[in-house]
């Protein structure tokens, strides 16, 4: 009888495996919102340890300033500083994930903080979870 495996909410790290895995951007935005839906079901003090070991490269540059920026935010989110590993993780050129007009007006007024500085420009209802 094999024995059920314990649950255990992903972290930084497993994110970045996940799209590492998928290149297509519908799917990494899937498994980012499956990451934020079980990173908010955990308590704060969990939530801080999801977050604080250095992810490798998903394989793009722009994704691994995505997942500083969304940690530090996340972080910030509980009244904690992002974890050090972040402050390393800029981009030279702004990118806007949603890269419509629209939504590139939206974006560069609204982006989190987090994001913004490092020039990832993108609307803070794309990281809720319904």
């Amino acid at each position: 009888m094999t024995r059920p495996q314990r649950y255990e909410a992903a972290s930084m790290v497993v994110l970045a495996g996940w799209l590492a895995r998928h290149s297509d951007d519908e799917t990494r935005w899937r498994l980012i919102s499956e990451f934020l839906e079980e990173y908010h079901h955990e308590p704060p003090i969990a939530r801080l340890a999801l977050l604080s070991a250095e992810p490798p490269s998903v394989g793009d540059h722009h994704w691994d300033v995505f997942l500083a920026a969304l940690a530090e935010h996340l972080a910030a989110q509980d009244g904690h500083a992002g974890p050090r590993w972040v402050e390393s993780r800029r981009l030279r050129q702004f990118w806007f994930p949603f890269n419509t007009a629209a939504a590139r007006v939206d974006a560069f007024v609204h982006a989190p903080a987090s994001f913004r500085r490092r020039g990832v420009f993108i609307h803070p209802q794309e990281l809720e979870v319904a």
